[in-house]
């Protein structure tokens, strides 16, 4: 159980979190030192501007001056004890001009940022003004700098999963066309024998039974080449009687079910056209009629209903088998998946592909119930 973890999605997944983590250690550690830093600034700043206000002398203040003027980073709003705003520094005065209210929700900010600091205007009358200030320009794009790497790097990582997917999956579905083909044209050397073989075989009146029933195998051999011998390839597209061509399907399953096992075809119109490849649709109709039977091990009915719409034509094909988990509606269609002691679990997954790459349809389980049945639908654009 393990083991399925350990691989190169689970070391690519780990490195980037190791990464990401040493990032975001690296970026806090930074932004509470930038954050110290702006604190002893502002601590400048303030103390700067109380020696400028109450120095009467002539003292050379040029020191204190470009404290107070070089400070063009971080942003500072200045009150009286009532909170009434007297100024503010490095804010954007455009939107102080065209805002009303903008200083005032720019301090209710600052206050939930950092505390104030206080200064004193005159001690005599004991009057104080109050300094809040932000976080500079800087210190913000710090902070929002591990979410943006975290967000290119998830983006990255799913760029190179789903290349990586989408190469495997077209090497995979390089290996079925190819198996496909190469199967289609293996059948066909012994299938030109038998042809020849039921030829020599008519000449013999006595033989009459044994040629019809060796025709049909024959008959269907060449239908199964011919359907393998279309997988990878486009299929052309004809106009079609789709309630025909199910019936004949229906009808060829009948004589192959046990006898305890009903089947019905229903619907309302007698004529529905669609655009099919007659030999990959019956197909997919064969697949969900032999699994319907696997389902039901034997004994129950398979209802196959056939409806009209606007757009679209719609066949269910529902059983009174076994049932679907719900957690499986999907991995049925999974390549190798399945539920029989025997079989590959490829039925489903080429039906599927059939139906949606080749007739630009929907094949799905419409629903299912343990212990009672399963429905599943085929819908086929007009």
């Amino acid at each position: 159980m393990f083991k399925q973890y350990i691989g190169w999605r689970f070391v690519l997944a780990t490195i980037a979190v190791l990464i990401i983590g040493t990032t975001i250690w690296f970026v806090s550690n930074l932004s509470r030192k930038i954050q110290e830093e702006e604190r002893k600034k502002v601590a400048t700043w303030v103390e700067a501007n109380r020696e400028l206000l109450q120095t009467d002398s002539d003292v050379n203040l040029n020191l204190a001056v470009d404290i107070v003027t070089n400070n063009t980073t971080i942003p500072l709003i200045l009150t009286d004890e009532a909170g009434k705003i007297l100024d503010s520094r490095n804010l954007d005065s455009t939107r102080i001009a065209r805002e009303p209210h903008y200083l005032e929700e720019q301090l209710k900010t600052f206050k939930k940022q950092h505390p104030p600091f206080i200064m004193e205007v005159d001690a005599r009358q004991n009057l104080y003004n109050y300094i809040y200030y932000g976080d500079s320009l800087i210190l913000r794009q710090i902070r929002y700098y591990p979410y943006i790497q975290l967000i290119v790097v998830a983006l990255f990582i799913g760029l190179v999963l789903f290349a990586l997917s989408s190469t495997n999956r077209a090497t995979q579905n390089q290996v079925w066309v190819g198996l496909a083909k190469e199967t289609a044209h293996q059948l066909g050397t012994p299938l030109s024998s038998m042809e020849a073989w039921l030829e020599i075989l008519k000449d013999n009146e006595s033989n009459a039974t044994i040629v019809s029933e060796l025709s049909k195998d024959v008959d269907r051999l060449k239908l199964i080449t011919e359907r393998f011998s279309k997988i990878g390839s486009v299929p052309q597209l004809e106009e079609v009687d789709i309630v025909a061509q199910v019936n004949n399907m229906v009808a060829y399953i009948r004589k192959r079910a046990p006898q305890k096992v009903t089947i019905t075809s229903t619907c309302k119109e007698e004529e529905l056209t669609a655009m099919i490849s007659p030999p990959l649709f019956d197909w997919v109709v064969e697949n969900l009629l032999k699994n319907a039977l696997d389902a039901m091990e034997g004994k129950g009915k398979i209802e196959v209903s056939i409806e009209n719409h606007p757009t679209y034509v719609t066949i269910d094909i529902a059983d009174t088998g076994k049932g679907i988990p719900k957690m499986n509606f999907e991995k049925v269609f999974k390549p190798g998946f399945s539920t029989k002691k025997r079989g590959w679990g490829l039925g489903l997954s080429l039906a599927r592909r059939i139906i949606e790459e080749y007739h630009r349809g929907r094949l799905y389980v419409k629903s299912s119930e343990l212990n009672k049945g399963t429905v599943f639908r085929i819908l086929l654009r007009k």
